[in-house]
Parts: C-alpha cells; structure tokens; sequence
C-alpha cells in the first residue's frame, strides 16, 4: 500500500490521512472477500509497501498470460473468468480486469460469486454507484452474505455516506460476530467519522481476534496516535512486523503526527 497523505494542520482534519488506509482495508478486504482474495489482503496498514521486484512482476505477467489463455478457452467459465480478472488486477491492469468480468456477468447474471467479484472489481476503479448497484444483486434478504455487507458498507465508505456504511458492516457483524475484517472496517469507518474512541475500541476488538490480520495493528497504532499517545502506538507498530518493515513504518508514523497541533486552534468543519 502506499503510504497515507500527512496529517494537516488540526485533529479536525483527522479522517483525512485515514481515508488512504480505508481504501486499502475496505477495498483490498471486505471487497477482496466477494473475489477470493487471500486473508492477507484483508486489511491495509499505514506504512508504505515496497513496490514489487522484477521477479514479482514477472510472476504476476505470467499469472494473467496463463489465465488469459484459460479465459479465452473458455470465457463462459465463471470461475476462469474470476482468476483471470484477478491476475489482471494483480499485474496493474484494473480496467482490463473489470472488463473481463462485466463480460462474464452478462453471460452469468444470476452468478452471485461472479457479481461479487464484478462489483469489487468497479469499486477497485472508483465506479461506487455501479459498484453498489452489482454488490446489490450479489446477494438476497432471505440469504444475506456477510462479505457483501461488509463489501457494500466498504463502498459506502468511499462515497462519504459513514452512517449508513457502519450499518452495514453492524448487519454483517450479526451473521458473523467478531469478524475481524468486518470489525477492522467498522473501526476505520468510525475514524472517518472523526470518532477516534469508538475507532480504537472498535480496532481492538478486531486485532484481539485469533484470526486477525496483523495489519489491523498497524491501523489501530495509526488511530492512537492520532489520539496523542505517540509511544503507544509506537509499540502497537512494532509489535509484530519484522524489524525493517516496523522500522519504516514506525518512521511514517512519527512523520504523520509530527504536523499535528492542538485540535483546538482549528473547528472541526
């Protein structure tokens, strides 16, 4: 992930810089769950990531040149068409991916696996309006798919509209109580909504989960800092990444919090 823009000039400004690390949680995660992404992908964090090496490239060219000649084989293949489409996103093609997959929903329009994939796909290029209107038919109400939820309340997010994405992720949250991605993306969605308590409390429930992604604590020692308490989240950073990556993300956020003053010289706006 890249990293997040620098904190400006008041706490008042402070969902601003989280806006980055949204993205990468709501659309790499909950969004990710409607294409099979890995757990891995399921929270961003908020330190830069390291560009990937030749090596990486190569490897994610000859992924979408494998899957291209599956999908071309076959393009009616839901499946094929959902691999295909992630290799493309993988290797940096997104609107090739979304094209891909637009053309397998047309051919599958009942395929509620396909329009998962297809509607994250559209988020992932900023399309949120197409976007919410495919996640809607990538479930029913008599057989809600939590990753949808929590996919739809990502998109919400991204749109601006915190309240009613928070209520999407809560329904998710019935159907799979302390979901860590779920809680992750409710907890980041409450730091847009400048309430950086509930953000916290939220993010630690998320990171006390066994199955948590240990991104999660990098957002969560993003939101204490915020807070103020700069050594806490320090070691909130450092707790399990390896020591180089700690290191720079540890610098990242000394260098946010650093801009920030008193949040009482600035009105929230």
């Amino acid at each position: 992930m890249q990293p997040v823009t620098i904190l400006r000039s008041s706490l008042a400004d402070c969902a601003r810089p989280v806006v980055a690390v949204v993205v990468a949680a709501v659309l790499a995660g909950a969004l990710a769950a409607c294409a099979g992404i890995t757990p891995s992908e399921i929270t961003g964090s908020i330190g830069g990531s390291a560009s990937a090496g030749p090596s990486g490239e190569d490897d994610g060219r000859r992924d979408a040149d494998a899957w291209g000649e599956r999908y071309r084989a076959n393009s009616s293949d839901p499946q094929v068409a959902i691999h295909y489409a992630q290799a493309l996103r993988a290797a940096g093609q997104r609107a090739q991916s979304v094209a891909v997959l637009e053309q397998a929903s047309l051919r599958n329009a009942t395929n509620m696996e396909l329009l998962g994939a297809y509607g994250r796909a559209l988020a992932d290029v900023g399309n949120y309006q197409q976007a919410l209107d495919v996640l809607g038919r990538a479930h029913t109400p008599d057989r809600p798919d939590w990753r949808i939820l929590s996919a739809q309340g990502a998109v919400l997010d991204q749109m601006g509209r915190h309240e009613e994405a928070q209520r999407y992720y809560e329904t998710a949250l019935k159907i799979v109580p302390e979901e860590p991605s779920v809680l992750s993306n409710l907890g980041l969605s409450y730091a847009l909504s400048k309430n950086l308590p509930r953000a916290e409390a939220t993010l630690k429930r998320a990171a006390a989960g066994q199955r948590a992604d240990p991104r999660v604590r990098q957002n969560l020692a993003l939101v204490v800092g915020l807070q103020g308490r700069f050594a806490e989240a320090e070691a909130i950073a450092r707790a399990d990444l390896p020591p180089e990556e700690a290191s720079a993300n540890v610098a990242y956020l000394r260098q946010m919090l650093s801009q920030q003053i008193r949040p009482s010289r600035h009105p929230s706006t």
